[in-house]
């Protein structure tokens, strides 16, 4: 009952931001004629919430990061399970990451479309060159580095607290609960604001088409309908030969069996809400209690492949758009900072707006450009939540082959 419920909410606010974006796309249209007089309203409350959002996107990002962290640690301890889990989700993302990164750079999505901002842009760090970034990786003020909005250093910062915390164990673990209680709070705050999204997306994406009109709103189509182009096929080559020739199972089969949770993380864009019916899903498909039990929440924390796909395409996207210089170097920054990002990313839906606005800031794009990524949020976030929880299912799949273990009584 409590997930039907869940479902129904999932969907309902699916619709509703659905509604907003297609009432806030025909609003722009018409606004310069009847209605410009409600454009500062419009722009204030699109301002509004986009403030909310990122109002918790660096402690969500550092607390997420150690208890990130946290859990690798403690489920790399129990073994063969956990240690396939972290180097398979780990792998698959990194490769998601470099797929994304040099696809839409080959096919030059962004370039010719010109966004004008809705906002005041705000001066970004620019990318001077890999070495100058390395050299300032470790922070020597971590406070400052919050406060400047300097995400490559509040990650590393993270990660040294993260490992410092394991190596600590119980003397560390009062921090590490405050972290947890902390992460628990900003997702909270986040799903609390993604309630207001039907509404900030209405006023977002009016203000977009006003400032840009019909013709940036057809060039995001083509690179959404790229993006899940890219996503499709990363599910039909990566996924399934990972079932068929690993875990051994027949891919129609696979598909067909875990379609329901496949439709599930389309309708809610959450992977954790997810879980049950992709448990029920591993049962159907003989998959060992020790394995599912185990990998399958594992998944729904760090295995965001297809959040790494959208993010890269995404940054190269209004990299082009906005005239940013995408060389080799920002792209190893860009996709090294994805793989991390990806582990902190939330399971619920919006959870992909922090880690875009952070990747944004690290190559240094306008902070205008937050206001159109989040007007297609839903439509991109869909799409990376059905693709996630289908590589949750295929590690699972291929690890009854590889961790031979016998399916328990249930």
């Amino acid at each position: 009952m409590a997930n039907a419920k869940k479902k129904s909410s999932g969907t309902k606010l699916t619709l509703a931001i659905f509604a907003g974006l297609v009432l806030g796309i025909l609003f722009g249209l018409f606004m310069p004629g009847r209605y410009e007089g409600l454009l500062p309203a419009v722009d204030l409350i699109s301002s509004l919430y986009m403030n909310a959002l990122r109002m918790m996107i660096y402690p969500l990002v550092f607390c997420s990061l150690i208890v990130g962290i946290k859990g690798i640690g403690s489920v790399s301890a129990t073994g063969k399970v956990g240690l396939q889990s972290v180097l398979y989700y780990c792998g698959t993302t990194l490769f998601a990451s470099l797929l994304g990164l040099f696809l839409p750079r080959m096919l030059g999505v962004g370039k010719g479309v010109e966004i004008a901002m809705v906002e005041s842009d705000v001066t970004a760090t620019k990318f001077t060159s890999l070495l100058d970034t390395v050299k300032n990786l470790i922070p020597s003020n971590p406070i400052a580095s919050f406060v400047n909005g300097d995400m490559l250093q509040v990650l590393v910062f993270a990660i040294i607290v993260g490992i410092t915390c394991l190596a600590l164990g119980n003397k560390a673990k009062p921090f590490v609960d405050f972290c947890e209680a902390f992460n628990d709070i900003s997702v909270k705050v986040i799903s609390v604001v993604m309630y207001c999204t039907p509404v900030g997306v209405f006023c977002s994406i009016s203000t977009v088409v006003y400032a840009n009109g019909s013709e940036t709103i057809i060039s995001l189509a083509g690179v959404l309908a790229a993006l899940y182009i890219t996503m499709a096929l990363f599910i039909l080559i990566v996924y399934g030969g990972m079932v068929k020739f690993i875990g051994k199972c027949p891919v129609g089969k696979f598909f067909k069996t875990i379609a329901p949770a496949a439709l599930n993380a389309f309708g809610t864009c959450s992977s954790s809400a997810t879980l049950p019916i992709s448990k029920r899903c591993t049962d159907e498909l003989d998959v060992p209690n020790e394995i599912s039990s185990m990998s399958l929440p594992l998944g729904a924390t760090i295995n965001m492949d297809a959040v790494s796909i959208l993010m890269s395409f995404m940054i190269v996207f209004f990299a082009n758009a906005c005239g940013v210089e995408v060389d080799l170097g920002l792209m190893i920054v860009v996709m090294l900072s994805n793989t991390l990002l990806s582990i902190g990313t939330p399971g619920v839906p919006g959870g992909a707006i922090a880690s875009f606005a952070a990747l944004s800031a690290i190559a240094g794009l306008p902070a205008g450009i937050m206001g159109v990524y989040i007007s297609v949020n839903t439509l991109c976030d869909m799409g990376a939540t059905c693709s996630n929880v289908v590589g949750d299912l295929a590690c699972t799949v291929a690890m009854k082959q590889t961790c031979k273990l016998e399916k328990t009584n249930k």
